[in-house]
């Protein structure tokens, strides 16, 4: 597929100091005024004042100005006309209208995590120490975007504009509600729910591993009890480990490690599942707030 990563998320928040003080807390390095980069992929959350919470621009990385021009042209054939400036292809999803812009973007180069030494019955690695993880004491810095969730009015083709117009590939499914799509190896770049009001569910940023989602949210509560939505636990679907956190819109943000990766399209399977396992393997059982966000009624009223 042409597309390579996610390159920026644009959301538009009430209070952009209060929220920029919240994604400095989670680990993202603030580098200008409500502009946050990751570890490994530099630039990628983007904050700007709006009446309500809202998506205002989602960004797509190719890896050159011909990847451009294919796009255009299935976004054409599909029925969405692009406009093209140089590297940049400016585009509009069909239902909510959400600004998606791709660019020439280099590829994330990700240096690897630190083998971590796990002792396992019969298996005996780690002696005479404590593990690792338990004297880390450097704060938690997440290496990147991993996924955004948005919610469509019209799913079926918010899903199909994505699929067809820009090649995501589908992974998997929640039986007439969602589907989970990459534009990448990762299980899922991109999940679009059936809502009734256009908005972000969810950001999900990548750490090295379960500590580091495990002392990421101990910090974030330490500062906030209330910034907790749900976690630690692991999803069936792209069975990454996770914890999520509200922001003081009402986002939620999702620490999260070890998800599938997708390197062949042919071997992989995909599911549609209508049980607990499209929502998680274990965990807490989810609150009815991360399944229906306590705003959506104000959202709605204010679309």
């Amino acid at each position: 597929m042409p597309l390579h990563r996610l390159t920026t998320i644009t959301i538009g928040v009430p209070d952009v100091a209060a929220t920029a003080g919240f994604y400095r807390d989670f680990g993202l390095t603030e580098v200008g005024p409500g502009r946050f980069a990751t570890r490994d992929a530099g630039e990628q959350l983007r904050l700007a004042p709006a009446p309500t919470r809202r998506p205002l621009e989602l960004g797509l990385g190719v890896e050159d100005a011909d990847d451009l021009d294919r796009l255009a042209a299935a976004a054409a054939a599909f029925g969405v006309e692009g406009t093209r400036a140089g590297d940049e292809l400016r585009l509009a999803e069909p239902i909510s209208g959400l600004p998606v812009v791709v660019t020439v973007a280099p590829r994330i180069e990700q240096p690897p995590a630190p083998e971590v030494p796990f002792n396992r019955p019969g298996l005996t690695v780690r002696t005479d120490e404590r593990a690792p993880a338990v004297v880390r004491d450097q704060p938690v810095r997440p290496r990147k975007l991993g996924h955004v969730v948005f919610g469509s009015t019209d799913q079926p083709t918010t899903q199909r504009f994505f699929t067809e117009a820009l090649g995501f590939q589908v992974s998997d499914e929640i039986e007439g509600i969602a589907g989970f799509l990459r534009c990448s190896t990762d299980h899922h770049n991109l999940l679009i729910q059936a809502a009734p009001v256009q908005f972000v569910h969810h950001t999900s940023w990548q750490v090295d591993d379960v500590d580091e989602i495990g002392r990421g949210a101990k910090a974030m509560l330490d500062g906030d009890p209330e910034r907790h939505v749900w976690g630690l636990g692991r999803h069936y679907l792209g069975s990454n480990f996770f914890w999520y956190l509200r922001d003081p819109a009402g986002n939620f943000a999702e620490y999260y490690s070890d998800l599938d990766v997708v390197i062949d399209d042919e071997l992989w399977e995909p599911s549609v599942l209508a049980d607990e396992r499209a929502l998680y393997a274990w965990g807490p059982p989810p609150p009815m707030s991360f399944i229906a966000p306590d705003d959506l009624a104000e959202l709605m009223a204010g679309a």
